[in-house]
This record gives structure tokens, C-alpha cells and sequence, in this order.
């Protein structure tokens, strides 16, 4: 089993949920006592989310950078990143090492593909849903992207970050996306993104009237894959 170096703390939960999702495929598909051999390099998320909140995106990647080099001198055999935002800044961590880094939007838009859905609704926080970062890997796969209203994006973002990345849950909030899901779909989204690691602690299926992609889900496998050999 290959070593997976995981840059996580942004927030906590996701990185928490990555290793107990990765652990449980493990053990799926290898059954006994095997557990995934992963390296986590959790940051402290104050400086990063002040970086992006003053958009200074070169600070932002001298961090993720900085965390992605310890990983491989620590032996990690990849790098991925355990947040959906800070992939904005993924092509300088990528370029940064010399191991294979796991891009989460490219395995995304891979399955959204695969599911043969032409328009997808993109869920996610106020800088995923407003850079192309994020959308280019689903543009170049011919797949359109809608987001939530102007009015309700703000409102995401907030839950996202007031709530979601502190393992906060409120079935209020649950309300609130479970309306702007079921907006995106009415406007023609076949298929739902949560482009947010944390946004799946909060909604599941039942709240969507179209099938959703969980980003985080979608990561772990391709990471899987990776890790076992299979890719």
C-alpha cells in the first residue's frame, strides 16, 4: 500500500472525515486488521482563511506549499489536499512537489462524466463558487455549472464556515440548503456538487431532488485507488 500524504486542518472535521473514510475503504477492501497508511499534515486554518479573506493567494500558497514539501520529505508517495477551497491554489502546491498530487475537482468532474450529466449544481464557499478553479475541470469536460442565486450564496458561505467547520449541525441550516438544492435543480441542474468537504455532514441524499456528488467521497476514492494500486 502506497503512503498517502494528507494536507488537512481546513477545517478539522474534513480532514477528520477523510481519515475515517479512508481507513473504512481500507478495511472494505482488504479486510483483517489493514488500515490506510496516511500521513496527515493538519494546519492551523486562522492563517490561511486570513490570507484568503484578504485575497493574497501567494500567502496562502506559501503555506499549503510549505505543508505539501514536509509531507514528502516525511515519505509521502502523493499529496492531496483535504479541502475543496484551498484548491485554489492547488496548481502552486502541485508544482511545489515531485510526487503525484490528487486534485479533488478533477476526479469530481471524472465522475460527474461518468454519471453522464451535462449540468451539475456547484455548492461550496463564496471563493469556490466565484474563481474558475474549480469549474475549468467540468468546462473542459463539456459539463455546464450553475450556482445557488446571488441572494443565497452568502448564506452557504456563512454555514460553511460558522457551522460546518466546527462539526456544528443545525436543522435550520439543513433547511437552507436543502431550498437552494432544490432551486438548482429546478433550473436545470441534473446532478448536485458539494464542493465542500463539510457540506455532506449536513445534507444527504434525501434532501436533494436530483443525485448529489459528494466531493469528499469522490476524493477518498480516487485516493484509494491511488493508494492500492489500482491507478
Amino acid at each position: 500500500m502506497r503512503l498517502l500524504g494528507v494536507l488537512g486542518g481546513m477545517g478539522w472535521s474534513a480532514t477528520a472525515e477523510y481519515y475515517r473514510r479512508l481507513n473504512e475503504g481500507v478495511d472494505a477492501r482488504l479486510g483483517g486488521l489493514h488500515g490506510a497508511r496516511v500521513l496527515i499534515n493538519s494546519l492551523d486554518f486562522q492563517p490561511i482563511d486570513d490570507a484568503e479573506n484578504a485575497g493574497d493567494w501567494d500567502a496562502m500558497a506559501r503555506i499549503l506549499v510549505e505543508g505539501a514539501r514536509s509531507l514528502e520529505a516525511g515519505g509521502a508517495e502523493a499529496v492531496l489536499i483535504a479541502a475543496n477551497t484551498m484548491h485554489a491554489v492547488a496548481d502552486e502546491v502541485s508544482a511545489s512537489v515531485d510526487i503525484p498530487f490528487l486534485h479533488i475537482a478533477e476526479a469530481t468532474a471524472t465522475a460527474v462524466q461518468g454519471a453522464r450529466q451535462r449540468t451539475v449544481g456547484l455548492v461550496a464557499t463564496a471563493t469556490t463558487m466565484s474563481h474558475d478553479f474549480y469549474t475549468d475541470p467540468f468546462e473542459e469536460r463539456g459539463i455546464e455549472v450553475i450556482l445557488p442565486l446571488e441572494e443565497e450564496r452568502g448564506e452557504v458561505d456563512r454555514v460553511i464556515y460558522e457551522e460546518l467547520v466546527h462539526g456544528i449541525i443545525k436543522d435550520s441550516s439543513r433547511k437552507t440548503f436543502r431550498q437552494v438544492l432544490q432551486g438548482m435543480a429546478g433550473r436545470g441542474a441534473e446532478g448536485i456538487v458539494l464542493a465542500g468537504t463539510e457540506i455532506s455532514l449536513l445534507v444527504d441524499d434525501e434532501d436533494s431532488p436530483v443525485p448529489m456528488h459528494d466531493t469528499t467521497e469522490i476524493h477518498v476514492e480516487r485516493a484509494l485507488e491511488w493508494m492500492l494500486g489500482s491507478h
